[in-house]
């Protein structure tokens, strides 16, 4: 990979620490830790997403209670 092909990976790429917590909180959160994502959505567990690799997106899985399941990553 060039260099200048990861310019936005730039900030924190992985947020561990929010599995467990509540959707809404874990989305604010990343947002506040890394400015450079434009786009973080929250995804139902089940859904049916595009594989695609983005590099200022980040999808929150939560459960049927809004809790987060999986590690929220940049991609």
């Amino acid at each position: 990979m060039a260099s200048d092909e990861c310019i936005e990976c730039a900030g924190k790429s992985s947020w561990p620490e929010l599995v467990g917590v509540e959707g809404t909180v874990a989305v604010e959160t990343i947002k506040r830790e890394n400015p450079r994502i434009t786009t973080v959505s929250i995804v139902l567990e089940g859904s049916v997403v595009t594989t695609d690799y983005v590099t200022t997106r980040v999808r929150v899985w939560v459960n049927e209670n809004g809790i987060v399941t999986r590690v929220p990553t940049i991609g």
